[in-house]
């Protein structure tokens, strides 16, 4: 399943693995939530992450930060 978030001013693509037991709405509150304590608190790394990402992957309770770099993708715990 695909939706898209905003994230920093640009719509980015959120792809949901079809095993995810949990609903969808809880899932994009998690990675909301998620993403916007890394802005806020993040490291160097992880906003750079937050600054190229082109897709989000959410596989189970992990979400899975694609991002023009492969060496810049992320995978953040939404637990």
């Amino acid at each position: 399943m695909k939706t898209t978030i905003l994230l920093e001013n640009k719509m980015v693509p959120v792809y949901f693995n079809a095993e995810n037991t949990q609903p969808m709405s809880k899932l994009l509150r998690l990675l909301r939530r998620t993403i916007e304590h890394k802005i806020v608190n993040g490291k160097k790394m992880i906003k750079t992450c937050l600054d190229t990402v082109i897709s989000i992957e959410v596989v189970g309770s992990e979400a899975i930060l694609h991002t023009y770099r492969e060496s810049d993708t992320l995978a953040l715990s939404l637990y």
